[in-house]
């Protein structure tokens, strides 16, 4: 048994014993265990996954085959050959059928040979990941062409607000504005905000809007990644071009050729790899790592961060020049607290979305449990809202309201917090007393129409009144009637 690094290799059977130089040759390029048994590579495999597994057909506790079949499901991306003796066609078809092995070799192999078996098996089972991924991302952007407008705004509302349906706050109308703009250019785009906000559900929006709508769009999180592995995710490598690296590796800047690259975390990365992505930036040259040899690409960069990056250029934490080539557009979304009039109608657009998801009806939320939402800070912005409503859409009766008792017991604590037009309201102009009460009064009625869009029977609720009461006050204070388009 050795430990160098590389892909880990399991021989099972009397592999080592009936050919000793076979362990010393692949030690060299991988990571070899040898045992007897198969209950031995059953546990061991849960202790580390192979990436392949050379087994003989006679073991200890039974066949070879059976073996390969079980491992076949329970490790299926672990390259499966099998020794065996007989060179009978009928054998031969029935262990590739029963267990899928890659390839039947014989025990009278050299070491050279099977080294030269493994690699192109590795090899082959490297170009099917990348084959699968693509082919996924492929789909995935061909059936966005296919869509027509109305088809393309309902996959952009299931996957990030980005029309006036699901959102009435100026702060978001104001950033989805920028984004259409940054949309239509070829420029970088650099998204700040905090964890949960959506970043990445903005950057597929700005993708599917932009010219490149029809070319693929790839993501990568950048953070808490070796620097090693993440330029070669992003560049690439050729075989030999580092430790481990047994094939060549489509980097995403050659697989999203004419398309966009996510990069998620980007503050995180290091100063050696800040210099690599400077240095694609300015000339779209892409060189896999172990290559001399490079490539053109064009490919448009959206990075994300939930770090202000000006901050970090300031402390000397990221490159200036970086920095400046990242924001050709610069947007920063606003966490949930700071537009929580966006609460109600993020709140109905989920209910929908999970309702139809658990077949069930949830009519709304109840008065008390609508305040309760709009007072939550949500630290963890849109992403904790969703996770809050998919529970609680999940735990109520078919056919009821969600009210105070289905919420989280830290939403159903929260304090509420002063509106911001009543808050705005407190600032009086008037030159009575009288004056300055009315003046409130009218903000407070204006609020409760708000919350709840213009709906006057839970807006009157909310305020102690009666409808008439209520429409009262709306003529005394000329508010007129306010509906929801008004709201929106």
């Amino acid at each position: 048994m050795t430990s160098t690094p590389g892909p880990c290799v399991y021989l099972v059977g009397a592999l080592e014993l009936a050919n000793p130089a076979l362990v010393r040759h692949l030690s060299s390029h991988y990571t070899v265990q040898s045992v007897a048994s198969g209950a031995e590579v059953q546990s061991l495999c849960q202790v580390q996954a192979p990436d392949a597994i050379v087994c003989e057909q006679q073991l200890e506790d039974g066949r070879g085959v059976d073996l390969l079949h079980r491992l076949r499901f329970s490790h299926p991306h672990a390259v499966r050959l099998l020794s065996l003796q007989s060179a009978r066609r009928d054998e031969v078809v029935r262990a590739i059928n029963d267990a899928a092995v890659y390839e039947v070799v014989s025990p009278s192999f050299e070491p050279e040979q099977l080294a030269l078996v493994l690699k192109r098996a590795l090899e082959s089972r490297e170009l099917s990941r990348i084959h699968r991924y693509l082919s996924r991302e492929l789909k995935f952007a061909d059936q966005v062409i296919r869509q027509e407008n109305e088809s393309m705004s309902r996959t952009l509302r299931e996957t990030y607000h980005f029309d006036k349906l699901v959102f009435v706050s100026e702060k978001m109308a104001d950033v989805c504005n920028l984004a259409r703009k940054a949309a239509a250019t070829d420029l970088p785009v650099l998204i700040e905000g905090e964890t949960g906000t959506g970043k990445e559900l903005m950057a597929k929006a700005i993708h599917m809007f932009s010219p490149r709508h029809g070319e693929i769009f790839l993501a990568q999180n950048c953070g808490a990644i070796a620097d090693e592995l993440l330029l070669s995710e992003l560049f690439g490598h050729k075989r030999g071009g580092f430790t481990g690296a047994i094939s060549d590796r489509l980097g995403l800047f050659v697989a999203a050729d004419r398309g966009t690259v996510f990069l998620d975390e980007i503050a995180d990365i290091s100063p050696g790899v800040q210099v690599a992505l400077l240095r694609f930036l300015q000339n779209g040259e892409v060189k896999a790592i172990g290559s001399d040899r490079a490539k053109q690409t064009n490919v448009r960069i959206i990075a994300a961060s939930n770090q202000p990056i000006r901050r970090l250029v300031e402390e000397g934490k990221f490159r200036r020049d970086l920095y400046y080539r990242l924001k050709g557009f610069e947007i920063e979304i606003p966490p949930l607290r700071e537009r929580p009039e966006d609460i109600p109608v993020l709140i109905d657009f989920l209910i929908a979305k999970y309702s139809s998801l658990y077949s069930r009806k949830v009519p709304g939320v109840s008065s008390q449990a609508q305040q309760k939402l709009r007072a939550y800070a949500f630290p963890g912005n849109v992403r904790e809202l969703e996770g809050e409503v998919r529970r609680t859409v999940a735990t109520v009766e078919d056919g009821e309201f969600i009210t105070l008792h289905h919420l989280s017991p830290e939403i159903a604590r929260a304090k509420p917090r002063l509106d911001r037009t009543v808050a705005s309201a407190v600032e009086l102009d008037g030159r009575t007393l009288k004056d300055r009460v009315e003046q409130l009064e009218a903000a407070l009625v204006r609020a409760a129409l708000e919350r709840h869009r213009g709906n006057h029977t839970h807006a009157a609720e909310e305020l102690g009144l009666s409808r008439v009461g209520l429409n009262n006050k709306l003529k005394r204070y000329g508010l007129g009637r306010l509906d929801q388009s008004e709201v929106a």
